[in-house]
């Protein structure tokens, strides 16, 4: 397996299938922890999170109970916050099932805690705890009960805090079994995160996302074959980026060369420039369309444009004549693709020189289409012996790998990473970054900066800071290393007080570089 550097593997980062939180939960058992003794240790785990909230809790709490061990970490959550003095009712909309929880229901009732003989009002301003499947579940729920939260949670009288896996959704695909899901205020994950909740699909049901650590051994964790790591900002204040020799020329200080833009989209072309100069780069060439090569000094002085993109009649950018000059051993890196319109023709002709290049090659937006309708389509990437990165979005993806089927983002990234031996950026709201047996998944990022051209940016910028770390580690340059640019990125864009445009985003880009290499430094 590939060893991973970035993040630390704890159960903070780790990410899991279903199946696989539940091997983990039985090997516990099998080690001697009763199951009394890991329910209650959850529960209470939940319930201290719930404590710190108690705002959620002062117009009283309502715990839905399912029938099997889910609901038992909902009844220790129900006796936790009884204890405690808060109001506290329990609903149990299925028969229960197993022992623990029968037992501890029985328990509570014994306290006092009040059974309802009905469904609850959801115009109610007391809190709705949904501990109904969780992890366990593997199909459609009862339409009725979901719409039940679901005008709980429309209403926005009182929160609904869903535990582990909000009832309705799967927690591997992240997609509801059925119409839809329990839509949460609140998702508190057990051990160790599910796949399902970090994909773009689960997105309207979550609402915050908090991780329950419940002490799993890094020996257990360490079991798992595939690693698959949530990533967030957070995560930024431990990234380590190289740093050069002070007396390493511009020439060793990472060689991008960019190829982008056409006629129908010179914008995109800048954009690129920008986010390579903002990776701090040494060098940064470009071949660019006649039209942008004539004023990019204007805005872009520190770009050597190397070569001219002339066009076809309908304003796509036609490569073959400017690659047949280029000199590819004097770049660690190539970026080609955003803006450069689709010439099938031109691609044919051009195929080999970009397979030829001993260097990165990364592939954006229109190389990728242009792939995906040539005569090799991606056995491309199979005929080329070098490293090869490519950033698709969702239907640039399917373009290329049509026959790939999964059930969620992750699995699509791993096993096209696999069959054609390349790395993938797999762009959305949750990102996903993949080699063939690993993945980092971006979580929380700003929804508000899906805006046009911050993708022609990205790749300039992961050209950019691809260059570096081959200039300092030679030909070993990682994945996760694509990981660390995707989430600087995404984190300059969230944080960019001058507004979500890609132009500013690059000028904040270049100062967290600056601002994350001085600490390194200091």
């Amino acid at each position: 397996m590939k060893e991973i550097g970035w993040p630390t593997i704890d159960s903070k980062h780790l990410v899991v299938y279903s199946k696989q939180m539940l091997d983990l939960e039985n090997e516990i058992f099998s080690q001697g922890m009763p199951q009394e003794a890991l329910m209650e240790k959850v529960g209470i785990q939940l319930s201290k999170w719930l404590l710190k909230r108690k705002s959620l809790l002062n117009k009283g709490v309502i715990v839905f109970l399912g029938p099997g061990h889910n609901g038992g970490d909902g009844a220790v959550i129900a006796k936790e916050l009884f204890l405690k003095g808060y109001l506290v009712k329990l609903w149990c909309p299925f028969p229960l099932k197993k022992t623990l929880t029968i037992n501890y229901v029985n328990y509570l009732t014994s306290l006092g805690v009040e059974i309802l003989g009905e469904p609850p009002n959801p115009e109610g301003k007391d809190l709705w705890i949904d501990a109904i499947f969780g992890n366990n579940q593997n199909r459609k729920v009862d339409e009725e009960l979901i719409e039940l939260f679901n005008k709980k949670f429309k209403k926005g009288s009182g929160k609904v805090v869903s535990i582990d896996v909000p009832t309705g959704l799967c927690p591997d695909s992240g997609k509801p079994f059925s119409k839809n899901a329990v839509k949460a205020n609140y998702n508190l994950v057990i051990g160790l995160n599910k796949i399902g909740l970090l994909q773009d699909a689960a997105l309207p049901y979550i609402g915050e996302l908090h991780h329950i650590d419940i002490g799993i051994s890094r020996s257990q964790l360490c079991k798992l074959e595939s690693k698959i790591l949530k990533i967030t900002y957070q995560d930024l204040k431990t990234i380590n980026l190289p740093l050069l020799p002070k007396n390493s020329s511009k020439y060793k200080r990472g060689r991008t060369l960019l190829i982008a833009g056409s006629e129908r989209y010179p914008g995109a072309a800048h954009l690129v420039i920008k986010g390579a100069i903002s990776s701090g780069a040494g060098f940064v060439a470009a071949i660019l369309p006649d039209l942008v090569s004539k004023l990019i000094w204007q805005v872009e002085p520190e770009a050597v444009v190397v070569g001219k993109l002339s066009s076809d009649p309908n304003g796509n950018s036609i490569l073959f004549d400017a690659l047949k000059n280029i000199d590819f051993s004097n770049y660690d890196s190539i970026v080609i693709g955003p803006g450069i319109g689709l010439n099938e023709d031109d691609w044919e002709k051009s195929t080999q020189y970009l397979l030829d290049f001993k260097g990165l090659l990364i592939l954006d937006a229109d190389a990728l289409n242009r792939i995906s309708k040539s005569n090799l389509g991606p056995k491309f990437f199979l005929e080329r012996k070098y490293e090869t990165w490519i950033t698709p979005h969702d239907n640039e993806f399917m373009r290329l790998f049509p026959e790939i089927e999964c059930t969620n983002k992750v699995e699509l990234a791993i096993n096209a990473a696999k069959e054609f031996d390349i790395n993938i950026l797999l762009k959305g709201a949750n990102s996903v970054i993949a080699n063939n047996e690993n993945a980092w998944q971006l979580f929380g990022t700003d929804s508000e900066t899906a805006r046009a051209g911050l993708g022609d940016l990205l790749s300039g910028f992961i050209g950019g800071c691809s260059a570096i770390d081959l200039s300092y580690f030679g030909d070993n340059i990682k994945t996760e290393s694509l990981a660390k640019y995707v989430s600087l990125h995404s984190f300059a864009a969230s944080k960019c007080k001058k507004g979500s445009n890609a132009s500013s985003i690059g000028d904040r880009l270049s100062k967290l570089m600056r601002k994350t290499k001085t600490r390194l430094m200091s």
